[in-house]
């Protein structure tokens, strides 16, 4: 069982003010309450501007939440309430969390699921990490934001720098979801997915994007379902591709068709192999 602990430093109104009473139990001015876990470990620690004290719930302004896990997360906003007997919290107006590691979160809401160790929101969410941002609606992610889920309505824009120090970027979308997974450096996207870059772009059902633990660049892409590839004026189709970019190798793979234009049209438009 997690147990409460209230420290509040400044007291604004009393139970002995029956129009204080009639709002909240207690009202105070600058506050900190913490958690702790059965063997008294602090789970987290919340500090803020007033508090509003109800029968279940305590209502915050101003809030400054750290949560403490595996990983230190720090939870900012402009208003929240914490439920006195679960310890969930639900925040709202600019709200941030920016783990230890540098992973930032942004939305208008979010709920914190204490036991469940989960952060969620139905509202449009940014996620940044590294060389990675990801913008999507709807959103729940484990509290260190190690793995998360974007709903629906997703970009994500991946930057990288080449063996010449020239910035790169590349853009996916899709109607969602999302689901990404930092600690094994994989994302997989689905329905109506689109990959875009220099080198042109790839549509498809579902893509898996895996990429370099220490350089965050995309190694390989798995497109599977409905595959369309455009380089330039070419295009090629096939059930499933696997595109390695060390190489720029791309593999057709189920029914495989292959469309070269030249200045007097299509060269070849056959399918050929499996």
């Amino acid at each position: 069982m997690m147990r409460l602990i209230f420290v509040f430093t400044v007291l604004l109104f009393s139970l002995s003010s029956a129009s204080a009473q009639e709002d909240s139990d207690q009202q105070f001015l600058e506050f900190n309450l913490s958690g702790h876990s059965k063997d008294g470990q602090k789970s987290w620690e919340v500090k803020g501007e007033s508090a509003d004290i109800f029968s279940d719930t305590v209502r915050l302004k101003n809030v400054n939440a750290d949560l403490y896990g595996q990983e230190k997360v720090n939870l900012k906003a402009d208003s929240g309430s914490l439920n006195k007997a679960s310890g969930d919290m639900h925040l709202e107006k600019d709200v941030v969390a920016i783990t230890e590691t540098g992973s930032k979160l942004t939305t208008d809401s979010l709920d914190w699921k204490r036991d469940a160790n989960l952060i969620t929101t139905e509202d449009k969410v940014k996620i940044e990490k590294e060389n990675l941002v990801a913008v999507g609606t709807g959103a729940e992610a484990k509290t260190d934001i190690k793995k998360a889920k974007l709903k629906d309505d997703v970009t994500v824009e991946i930057a990288t720098v080449d063996e010449n120090k020239n910035l790169k970027k590349t853009v996916i979308t899709c109607d969602g979801s999302l689901d990404i997974d930092y600690q094994n450096s994989i994302a997989v996207f689905n329905k109506n997915v689109l990959v875009e870059d220099e080198q042109g772009k790839i549509f498809s059902d579902l893509m898996e994007v895996y990429f370099d633990t220490k350089t965050k660049s995309i190694i390989k892409i798995i497109a599977k379902g409905h595959v369309k590839i455009k380089r330039q004026e070419n295009e090629s189709y096939s059930e499933e591709a696997v595109y390695t970019v060390a190489d720029k190798k791309i593999t057709l793979i189920g029914r495989p068709k292959l469309i070269l234009y030249s200045e007097q049209g299509a060269l070849n438009n056959a399918p050929f192999g499996n």
